[in-house]
């Protein structure tokens, strides 16, 4: 009986742990999240290098890199999170989906490292004088890659909300840093051992990242289990399960008719994309300086080690002195990094200097915002509002993306101007974030901060 008492019990809503049952749960979680990550960190540079071979100008790249895959996530996402968070099935309200939507990325890894074959057949079967190699391989290289982006949009949205319905609160800030750390581990081991293979090997890479894919995200399909949820809370719409157009006035009236979700929403936006210009032409700026992929792998390995090593300290800092603070703080030095960088960079040293402090600091604001949704999103609807952000996220992308490669275009490449862009997005971000702070001490602050639920669905919580 003194066993029983001593024994410490965690909950997640219906589900019960053991301290045996939740190191269980993170080390599938974890596993899936490790396959996962390593397809998010190696796919860009590896897809990126492929496709700029074809001879594509930088507004071309951006388009097809940056946004054209984002109106996935622009009318998808929404989708799957809304019909998620008010599924009720035998496995439960995520994993069904994560098994439906993974093999998308699956095929779009495998069928981009065979692109380069596949360019040459599609050529020589209809005639190299009506279709070149680089015109048919960019369009084999544009098909996969949409499929790759349909499977990635639609399991980003539910892996991290099922990681979100399953551990338990008390928890989920160490799990968000250990989720962080395995993210940049990952990175870590992409840019140390396979960068520097990226332009040669990439049809290995492509298809060892695709069969790792699906082990782990299978593993966790079949290990984690969901548990009972209450039945969905119906939000004003009698048919909501029958007319599309009914969810979507459903959905945009829930996530963007409080002034406090527009503004954080926006700040996540803004202060992410603040280096979405270095992010999409560092490799290329690194090339044009002289630098190779093997010393820029290991210089960026480097960078994810150090924070993988910061990434505890910083997860304490945040729940010590929450998200939006420490967001503020990270990000009001990234804006003094850029700026500088973009007076100081004339050739590799300095480029090298301040592109690792320009890292190192993204990397410690990502990891002090990990929980920043997790803290200030209602928990009721956290997939919907989640998808929300990413939403704003992609249609940011779709909109900034070009503006920047034509900006490039015209400049001739004079790719240091990605950190001024940068920061002038990142002002905003600033702002906003400071915005979200003033609402957040309104609504209760550390004390007794509850996330305000929109007024449709409140009113229905409370009938109910």
């Amino acid at each position: 009986m003194a066993e029983a008492k001593e024994q410490k019990i965690w909950r997640a809503g219906t589900l019960t742990y053991t301290t045996t049952g939740i190191i269980l749960l993170f080390i599938w979680l974890l596993w899936g999240d490790f396959a996962w990550g390593l397809k998010e960190r190696s796919v860009g540079y590896v897809a990126g290098l492929m496709v700029k071979s074809f001879g594509i100008s930088d507004f071309v790249y951006t388009v097809m890199m940056v946004s054209f895959p984002c109106f996935t996530n622009i009318f998808l996402m929404p989708i799957i999170s809304y019909r998620s968070d008010r599924h009720r099935g035998r496995w439960g309200r995520r994993i069904p989906f994560l098994m439906k939507t993974t093999p998308f990325v699956v095929v779009g890894l495998i069928g981009l490292g065979f692109t380069p074959m596949l360019g040459n057949w599609l050529s020589a079967h209809i005639g190299v004088d009506r279709l070149s190699v680089n015109m048919a391989s960019l369009l084999v290289f544009g098909f996969f890659w949409i499929l790759l982006d349909f499977g990635t949009t639609l399991t980003n949205a539910i892996f991290v909300a099922l990681a979100n319905d399953v551990v338990p609160t008390a928890l989920i800030g160490r799990f968000l840093a250990l989720f962080r750390a395995v993210s940049l581990i990952c990175a870590m081991l992409f840019n140390a051992f396979l960068l520097g293979h990226a332009e040669t090997h990439s049809m290995w890479i492509f298809i060892s990242l695709g069969i790792f894919y699906c082990i782990g995200l299978y593993s966790i399909c079949l290990k984690v289990k969901e548990g009972k949820y209450p039945p969905p809370v119906d939000d004003g719409s009698d048919d909501h399960r029958r007319s599309f157009f009914s969810a979507v006035r459903v959905y945009f009236r829930e996530c963007f008719s409080m002034p406090y979700y527009r503004w954080v929403i926006l700040a996540q936006v803004c202060c992410s994309h603040s280096v979405l210009p270095l992010n999409t032409f560092v490799i290329f700026y690194a090339k044009d300086l002289g630098l190779s992929m093997g010393t820029f792998g290991k210089i960026t390995a480097g960078i994810f080690l150090t924070a993988v090593i910061m990434s505890f300290a910083l997860g304490f800092l945040s729940d010590k002195f929450h998200p939006i603070r420490t967001g503020i703080a990270s990000m009001s030095l990234l804006l003094v990094v850029q700026v500088v960088a973009w007076l100081v960079i004339r050739d590799i040293t300095t480029f090298v200097i301040f592109f690792v402090a320009h890292e190192l600091t993204i990397m410690a604001f990502n990891t002090l915002m990990a929980s920043y949704t997790q803290r200030l999103f209602p928990k009721a609807l956290y997939a919907q509002f989640n998808s929300a952000l990413q939403m704003l996220l992609a249609i940011a992308a779709v909109l900034i993306a070009p503006v920047v490669g034509v900006i490039l275009d015209g400049l001739d490449h004079n790719y240091v101007y990605v950190f001024i862009l940068g920061a002038a997005i990142g002002v905003v971000g600033l702002f906003s974030l400071f915005k979200v702070y003033r609402y957040y001490l309104k609504y209760g602050g550390d004390e007794n901060y509850q996330a305000p639920l929109p007024e449709a669905h409140a009113s229905k919580e409370e009938a109910a």
